[in-house]
């Protein structure tokens, strides 16, 4: 199959109603993860916690209400959809691949970016899998383990540390595309009445340093790893989420963050209503 055909089918599949409608309903499955993730988050801040404050710890809980089974089956569909929909982005963008000046930076930024969801997507649509058939693990323990095999490889341990530097880095990034409200350049909000406007903002203001801080977080964690050649420290969400609680005022902070993460999924919600901007 020629590259072109494979673009074509690419670009029909993105823009098949089917997809998108499901594509829509893996957002809203990502917010809802989000959302529970900062439930978990403030329980752990004020004392109450009882399961990991990661994404882990929110299927388990999603897995024990009464249509656990179902409503993890359904999110993990929306999530591959998802996942589908970011694969025929990095295709769309195959033009300006071969390009020269900005227009093939622009397009090797947005399918490095697409292809780093479609991942993400992927790997937690797995996971909600795993857990609607009864054989979910812990997104710590999983991290851990990854991280104690990659240092058996040669530079395993900078490896690691770069890992944890893009963390990092995307986590900052966030932050600034909270703060500076880029976002709203990636969702068409021009059939948007401007109540439903202002609401979109203020989350994603939010919503997007929160994610950042948090995402940060468990980048530190994975360099500190690396660091100390010990994957222990590579605890993921929920360890950074822990560490944060053991700094002055860590309550507080883990509450703002928790906010800041439930804004995150709020507006993943709303989101899934409006149309990407192309």
């Amino acid at each position: 199959m020629s590259m072109r055909s494979a673009g074509s089918m690419a670009g029909r599949a993105g823009d098949s109603d089917a997809l998108e409608h499901l594509a829509r309903v893996g957002l809203v499955a990502y917010g809802v993860v989000h959302l529970l993730v900062a439930w978990l988050a403030l329980q752990l801040a004020w004392g109450g916690a009882s399961r990991p404050a990661d994404q882990s710890g929110a299927l388990a809980t999603l897995a024990e209400s009464p249509l656990g089974g179902p409503l993890l089956w359904v999110l993990g569909l929306g999530l591959l959809a998802l996942a589908v929909w970011q694969a025929a982005e990095v295709l769309r963008w195959r033009h300006g691949w071969s390009a020269s000046g900005k227009a093939r930076t622009t397009a090797l930024r947005r399918s490095g970016r697409a292809v780093v969801k479609a991942v993400v997507y992927v790997a937690l649509a797995v996971l909600a899998i795993r857990f609607a058939t009864g054989g979910g693990q812990s997104s710590s323990s999983s991290q851990q383990q990854t991280a104690a095999g990659v240092f058996g490889w040669p530079a395993g341990r900078w490896l690691v540390a770069a890992a944890g530097l893009v963390l990092v880095g995307v986590g900052a990034y966030h932050v600034y595309k909270g703060v500076a409200k880029r976002f709203l350049k990636e969702v068409d909000l021009s059939d948007c009445p401007p109540a439903a406007t202002r609401l979109v903002t203020r989350l994603g203001q939010v919503g997007f340093p929160g994610k950042g801080v948090a995402m940060a977080l468990v980048g530190g964690l994975l360099c500190w790893a690396a660091a100390t050649f010990d994957p222990a420290k590579a605890s993921g969400l929920d360890g950074a989420l822990h560490t944060l609680l053991q700094a002055p005022a860590g309550p507080f902070l883990l509450t703002l963050v928790a906010l800041g993460i439930a804004a995150f999924g709020a507006y993943l919600v709303v989101r899934a209503r409006y149309p990407e901007r192309t």
